[in-house]
Formats: C-alpha cells, sequence, structure tokens
C-alpha cells in the first residue's frame, strides 16, 4: 500500500494547493461581505454591483475554477478513480442542488440555477477527457471555449433552459450565475496548468511545503473543506451583518445613486438635457436629504411629507429650467 509521501506527484495532495483555495475562499467571503452590506442597505451602495465588484468576482470565480482543474488532475492525473470521483461529484451536486433550493426561498424573482457549484459539477465531468488528451488540445480547446461568447450568436440559444451554456444574448436574473462558456476554459486552463506544472511543484520545496502555524493549519483545513465553507459563509453573514442593521439602521446614504440615476433616467426621458438633469437629480436628493425625506428604506411618505417633497422636486425642476439662462 502506499502512503501519500510515495503517491505519483499527480495523486499526491499538497497543502499548499489548499492554501491556495483558501485564499480563493478568504476572497470570496470579502466579497460576499461587501455584496450583504449593501444588500442589507449599510453601505451608501451595494460596492459588490460596481464595474470593480464585478471584475473581482470574475477573477474570484476564475481562480476557483482553475483550482478545480488542478484538483481533478491531483484526483485522476494518473488514471480515473471513479468511486472518488462519483462521490466528489455527488456532495458538489448535492451542495448545487441545496444553493438553488435556499435562494428560490429567500430571493424567489433572481435564485440561482446555473451559479459556481453547478458550474463545477457540471465542468469536473466535461473535464475528465481532457486529463489524457495532449496538453496542447485541451490549450487550445480552452481557447475556444473563452472565445465562443464573443462568436457565436444564434437565437434559439436565448431560450431559457439553453442559459446555462452563456451563449446567448441576454443575461438572465440571477444572484449567480456562471455559465459553461466561457467559464469552462477556466477549468481546462487549470488541467493544463496542472499537467504541466504539478510535477514540478511536487519536486519543489515550495510543494513540500507542511503548515506548522496555527494560520497555516486553519488555511490548509478551510481549503480541504473548501465546499462546506462556501456553503456555511453567507447563511452566517447575513445573520451578522442583519443583526448589526437591526442595530445600527440602514445607512441615510443608502440608495442616493440610484435615485439620482433613476432621477436622470426620467428627466431625460421626458425631453431634459443630461447635464441640467444631472443638476436637478442632486438639486432634488440633496433637498430630500436636508428634511429628512429620503427614503432610504422604502418606509411610504405620509400625505404632507409626499406634498412636501413634490414642492422640492418642482423646485428643483425650476433650477433646471433657469440652469440654461445661468450657462448663457
Amino acid at each position: 500500500m502506499q502512503t501519500d509521501a510515495h503517491r505519483p506527484a499527480a495523486q499526491r495532495r499538497l497543502p499548499i494547493i489548499d492554501a491556495v483555495r483558501a485564499a480563493a475562499l478568504l476572497a470570496m467571503a470579502s466579497y460576499h461581505t461587501l455584496w450583504d452590506l449593501g444588500y442589507l442597505r449599510l453601505t451608501a451602495e451595494n460596492y459588490a454591483l460596481t464595474p470593480a465588484g464585478h471584475r473581482a468576482a470574475e477573477a474570484i470565480a476564475g481562480t476557483f475554477l482553475m483550482l478545480v482543474g488542478v484538483g481533478l488532475v491531483l484526483m485522476n492525473g494518473r488514471g480515473l478513480r471513479l468511486r472518488p470521483t462519483l462521490m466528489r461529484l455527488a456532495r458538489i451536486g448535492g451542495a448545487a442542488f441545496l444553493v438553488t433550493l435556499g435562494t428560490w426561498l429567500a430571493f424567489p424573482d433572481a435564485y440561482v440555477f446555473f451559479g459556481i457549484l453547478h458550474c463545477i459539477a457540471v465542468a469536473s465531468v466535461l473535464g475528465l477527457p481532457f486529463l489524457f488528451l495532449p496538453v496542447p488540445v485541451t490549450a487550445l480547446a480552452a481557447a475556444a471555449v473563452f472565445a465562443a461568447p464573443l462568436l457565436v450568436r444564434v437565437p434559439v440559444l436565448d431560450a431559457p433552459i439553453l442559459y446555462f451554456l452563456g451563449l446567448g444574448s441576454g443575461t438572465p436574473r440571477t444572484n449567480d450565475y456562471v455559465p459553461l462558456f466561457p467559464w469552462f476554459g477556466f477549468v481546462l486552463t487549470g488541467i493544463v496548468l496542472g499537467r504541466l506544472g504539478l510535477p514540478l511543484l511536487a519536486q519543489s520545496r515550495l510543494g513540500a511545503w507542511t503548515p506548522r502555524s496555527a494560520l497555516g493549519r486553519v488555511a490548509t483545513f478551510a481549503g480541504r473543506h473548501s465546499l462546506v465553507v462556501y456553503l456555511v459563509h453567507q447563511p452566517v453573514l447575513l445573520g451578522l451583518i442583519t443583526g448589526l442593521v437591526t442595530l445600527t439602521g440602514p445607512n441615510p446614504l443608502a440608495g442616493l445613486r440610484a435615485f439620482r440615476t433613476d432621477y436622470v433616467t426620467i428627466c431625460t426621458r421626458t425631453g431634459g438635457e443630461p447635464p441640467l438633469c444631472r443638476i436637478a437629480a442632486r438639486c432634488t436628493s440633496d433637498a430630500l436629504l436636508k428634511e429628512d425625506l429620503f427614503r432610504e428604506d422604502g418606509r411610504p411618505f405620509s400625505p404632507e411629507e409626499r406634498l412636501r417633497a413634490q414642492a422640492l422636486s418642482q423646485g428643483c425642476y425650476g433650477a433646471l429650467e433657469a440652469a440654461p439662462r445661468v450657462r448663457r
């Protein structure tokens, strides 16, 4: 019987890989904390939904999926290990189902039907043949998967049942959307990196690293149990932050940017000039804030408050009408 130390390099677990996976988990938890703070209106806006937030989320997801490819090489690089592979697939598939069920109950209008766990489950099956094909073939397949969303535009692929492919022209409403194209490309990239790099890593000092500090042991433990951490961390974060918002109340500026954006949209649709509409939007929001009439939490106005808010808005429209004369 082979001990872990005498396994072939492609099958021996490397603590450094678990540590990298733990770092990705920490980045993911940080992003979800940012999302939760915005969702529960503790920040002025949901910074996780900004362009920079989207780029960060994509980088984190891409890292996880490349690690999936590396993990496939570690598990099956010297031959398919059917039983462990099926058990792993059952765990991930079951977890993906729980995510769908839980988000359907919590966010029925934006539940997760093909998020990162769903993508990992399907990609783990699709990636198996590439463990044994020539590396250049896998690299070319990765490039093709990355390129497909830019090149393929077929109307039939806009059907909701085919959303999981990611080759349609629209984006479905969901809180986590990781379709096969282009994201399967990251798994294939991880397979390429694993097949080329793992033998070298296993023979290096970094590959021989073992955690000795408490932080290192915690990190590698989390990396080994990343699926459990993924499933548990978000309910815990939401619970903690919900408790915080009940104590502090929402941020008084929450929703301000969205209010101004909507104001400008409506103003320009009714014939206003965009620069002047932005002046009126800021004027109205500032006036509402000054008189404590900005409703960041959606509470309804009393009749008197509604009349006052309308008067403030009309006053800002007057400023909008006067603005061209000031500019002249």
